[in-house]
């Protein structure tokens, strides 16, 4: 299994990155993204610390572990600017919090994130066809989500995706060891979101050539 979006106390999580980790390991998982939410306010703190402890834990631990960062509800005329920051300062994975039906996210996220320097579109909830044919064109990877209340529309991105070509991802956004789901449970989400076997294999696909990826950058 592999996690390219997860938290710890550095944001909203329960856990610090070893200890995330750890959990993560046991569990099967051979890579893990720490993607802490974050905006103008502490983008600069949560990097450099995230990139220092993912060295250490992927030098000695089975898993590997890739900083990351998750920039959630910053204004879409500033999205660009900062995920480009993030890059900057050593972000390998970056994640843009969509515009999930969950929360007040403001219109335009979506749009604006798939126009800019990312990886992945987090539960971009009701993403549009033409939003998602963005998604294919730019090679941003659109979520599907283990978490409750984001993955309510996991069906609806699936369809969208599909439709238009755009690649899938899997992730569970979590923010406790708890929210770490194995392959079975997994597999069962993403078939409730209407998805085939086939779909399925190229989703976990899709995560492991981007975390292969994320580690060579």
């Amino acid at each position: 299994m592999i996690d390219l979006h997860t938290h710890s106390i550095f944001s909203d999580g329960e856990l610090i990155p070893s200890e995330l980790a750890r959990r993560a390991a046991v569990k099967g998982y051979r890579f893990i993204a720490i993607t802490d939410h974050a905006d103008h306010s502490n983008i600069d703190f949560i990097i450099p610390r995230m990139v220092k402890v993912c060295e250490k834990i992927s030098a000695v631990f089975s898993i590997k572990a890739i900083p990351g960062v998750e920039i959630t509800h910053v204004h879409p005329d500033h999205i660009a600017s900062i995920a480009a920051e993030a890059r900057q300062m050593g972000a390998k994975i970056v994640v843009v919090h969509g515009e999930t039906i969950a929360e007040p996210v403001i219109p335009g996220t979506n749009l604006a994130a798939l126009k800019a320097p990312v990886d992945i579109l987090a539960h971009p909830g009701l993403i549009t066809e033409e939003e998602a044919r963005l998604a294919a064109a730019n090679s941003v990877f659109l979520e599907i989500t283990t978490r409750k209340g984001h993955s309510l529309t996991n069906g609806h991105v699936a369809t969208v995706a599909r439709k238009v070509g755009a690649k899938l991802v899997m992730n569970n956004d979590a923010h406790s060891f708890a929210d770490l789901v194995d392959r079975e449970m997994a597999v069962k989400i993403a078939r409730g979101a209407g998805m085939s076997g086939e779909e399925i294999e190229a989703m976990f696909g899709n995560s492991e050539s981007l975390a292969i990826r994320a580690t060579k950058r």
